[in-house]
């Protein structure tokens, strides 16, 4: 296990336009899932987009010599297909056919806290009080959140399934944390594959109808999803990892949800309550309490930034070439 890149004077013009810009991409990508499920079934549209997305990302593999897991890492990086992107992305698209976009994008920010209580329950981390702490204040967030939606009429269900989404999302955290050092790109183009795999089945067992998009919106949230929404910033992700410190990138986690409610509201029209500011305010308060505040993230909890490995993950694989 290798240390995160050591402080120095500050992250440099373009470790910091790279940052802004995971922020920005991973922010939009709810908003884009929302666009695409309201044409495409939800099964049959997030298989589409994993399929290009690990096609991509394997082709990018390739193409810089990278290598592929093996053996044990092949197993896991099976394993972390199958919860981190058939399980989660599953919930999530169908969860996203009523919620907000903003709203799903606040809960899934939860990730960090669920990651502390599934690494506690597998035996990886100790239990800490300040994680327990920064839950108690996150729920009575959620509780706030919860009572907004249902009273705008979004479906009690379609929320819960949202947060069995981030749920799934902090159990693939802990999963990969098990696999053997691996390339974070390799891992990553073998999960997306493997997902976009199995995401195909349930879509066959209930019947979607597999078709192309119609409208013209749909074909560029699905081009966002798998250029941008995954690919890019996956690769920007780990190239601001390669510079900075993997505690000062986590906070993705925190920023991420502040972008999809300002493009939401302005973009789509989401109504924005004051209720709702309150709620999720309260949450993203829980989750800095629990998993940021003072110093350092635990490993395993540190980010929940769709289409990556756990930060330090990335950040253990990313250093290596940068030290070379």
């Amino acid at each position: 296990m290798t240390d995160a890149p050591p402080e120095g004077p500050g992250p440099d013009t373009a470790t910091l336009l790279a940052f802004g810009s995971v922020v920005l991409l991973g922010g939009a990508n709810a908003i884009a899932v929302k666009l695409t499920v309201e044409e495409l079934a939800p099964f049959w549209g997030a298989a589409m987009r994993f399929a290009a997305a690990g096609l991509l990302m394997l082709i990018l593999v390739a193409a810089t010599r990278r290598r592929l897991p093996r053996g044990r890492s092949l197993r896991g990086a099976a394993l972390y297909g199958l919860v981190g992107f058939t399980a989660s992305y599953g919930l999530a698209y169908i969860g996203l056919q009523d919620v907000p976009a903003g709203t799903a994008m606040v809960l899934i920010a939860l990730t960090p806290l669920f990651t502390f209580g599934l690494a506690i329950a597998h035996r990886q981390e100790r239990f800490h009080v300040q994680g327990l702490f920064g839950a108690l204040i996150a729920v009575v967030g959620v509780g706030i959140v919860f009572v907004d939606q249902l009273s705008a009429d979004v479906p009690l269900v379609s929320l819960l399934l949202v947060v069995l989404a981030a749920v799934a999302i902090a159990e693939s955290s802990v999963i990969v944390k098990s696999i053997p050092r691996s390339d974070p790109f390799g891992t990553n183009a073998v999960a997306m594959l493997t997902g976009a795999a199995l995401l195909f089945i349930p879509s066959l067992a209930v019947g979607e109808p597999w078709v192309l998009p119609t409208q013209t919106a749909t074909w560029i949230a699905i081009g966002y999803l798998v250029l941008f929404g995954s690919v890019a910033m996956f690769a920007l992700f780990v190239f601001t990892l390669q510079r900075w410190t993997a505690s000062a990138v986590s906070y993705v986690t925190l920023l991420m949800p502040l972008v999809t409610v300002a493009l939401a509201a302005v973009l789509t029209g989401e109504n924005i309550t004051p209720s709702f500011v309150l709620g999720g305010t309260v949450i993203l308060g829980g989750v800095y309490v629990g998993a940021f505040f003072k110093g350092r993230p635990t490993r395993s909890s540190a980010s929940s930034l769709p289409e990556c490995l756990p930060i330090d993950s990335c950040a253990d694989a990313a250093a290596e070439p940068a030290r070379a």
